[in-house]
């Protein structure tokens, strides 16, 4: 189902493409640092609290899009990135499914309002979410339950892509024994991340051994950081450690270049298309559904109603002719009763006449 291509025909590319792209994960796993470092560019503020008292208090989950331009190999890319602070800071984070969930089915049931219209607004601006970004906290263990949780509820209606945050504090060898764990937890829960599907009947060599390669990363390890060191007399993007540096954009120590490279370049448009077609498609189709069976139901609900009036109609008239026969005997006997009683008066006055005579 993967197609490796660069984006669009030459209109496309001159006007540009829009590609939104969501991060998840609990404080401090460098979620700010991860968007500022793929954007070059200060973002996202950094979180600063003046009154240390008030530190440590969370405000709960908010949802924030940001919006910037970017100039990929000439190509321009309207790259939204909607951030999701005090995820998994509280005790209970079932209101942060929710929050994040209800986000995603929003911007679908925008675009299914916007394709019921007349006559549509050609200003309207597409905002549903291509990829989750959701940050696993390096524990070098297994899977928490809010991460498996998280993953399964989001699944049906968004690219899931799970990344390891701040993989710098995993040894290379813990980091590909935590790697394992996850994807074989992945696997046990049947969680349907984005797995850079590909067919090798279909698709061409180069398309099967990239995304063979991109499949054999995941969990991506990520390493971000805005500051610059200097390596061999030039800068570069990393972290000074006493025992060396951490390099953001080498592939040798982390994941982070080929994991933005397959974002804004090599899947930028299969991460689309499977949005659409796939996704919001199957999202459409359980909303349109539930609508037409309430429909149902309400019709069913008004033909019970019919039928229940008909039928108390039914025993009313039925009531009215019973109280009707009822009078009409009641008045037969009366006139009976009359017509003996005067029968025996006429029978008895001819008996008199009789004795008279």
């Amino acid at each position: 189902m993967a197609h490796v291509r660069r984006p669009g025909n030459r209109k496309n590319v001159k006007k540009g493409f829009q590609f939104t792209l969501m991060v998840v994960g609990a404080s401090g796993l460098g979620r700010t640092t991860f968007i500022n470092t793929l954007c070059d560019a200060e973002v996202v503020p950094k979180r600063e609290c003046d009154e240390p008292e008030m530190a440590h208090i969370e405000e709960g989950i908010k949802i924030k899009p940001y919006t910037v331009e970017l100039d990929e190999d000439g190509i321009k890319i309207s790259l939204t990135v909607v951030d999701t602070p005090g995820f998994g800071d509280m005790i209970d984070n079932e209101y942060c499914f929710q929050e994040i969930l209800g986000y995603l089915e929003q911007q679908y049931d925008d675009i299914l309002s916007e394709e019921s219209r007349i006559k549509r607004n050609r200003r309207f601006r597409d905002n549903r979410v291509h990829a989750l970004l959701y940050f696993i906290a390096p524990t070098g263990h297994s899977l928490r339950e809010i991460d498996i949780e998280l993953m399964k509820r989001l699944s049906p209606r968004i690219n899931v892509i799970p990344v390891i945050g701040k993989s710098d504090t995993l040894t290379p060898g813990e980091l590909a024994d935590f790697k394992k764990r996850v994807m074989e937890d992945i696997a046990h829960h049947k969680i349907p991340i984005y797995n850079f599907p590909y067919d090798p009947e279909e698709d061409d060599d180069e398309t099967v051994e990239e995304n063979s390669e991109l499949r054999s990363l995941l969990p991506f390890a990520l390493i971000g950081c805005e500051e610059e060191v200097t390596v061999n007399g030039r800068k570069v993007r990393g972290r000074q450690y006493p025992w060396g540096i951490v390099e953001v954009d080498n592939p040798q120590h982390c994941d982070f270049v080929k994991l933005r490279y397959a974002l804004l370049s090599s899947h930028f448009q299969d991460l689309k298309e499977i949005t659409h077609d796939y996704l919001y498609e199957n999202y459409r189709t359980e909303k349109l559904s539930r609508i037409t069976d309430s429909a149902s139901d309400n019709d069913s609900n008004e033909e019970d109603e019919h039928s229940r009036l008909k039928e108390e109609q039914f025993k009313k008239e039925e009531g009215k002719l019973k109280e009707i026969e009822d009078r009409v005997q009641r008045e037969l006997k009366e006139k009976q009763q009359e017509l003996w009683s005067k029968e025996q008066q006429l029978m008895s006055l001819e008996a008199a006449q009789v004795q008279v005579q």
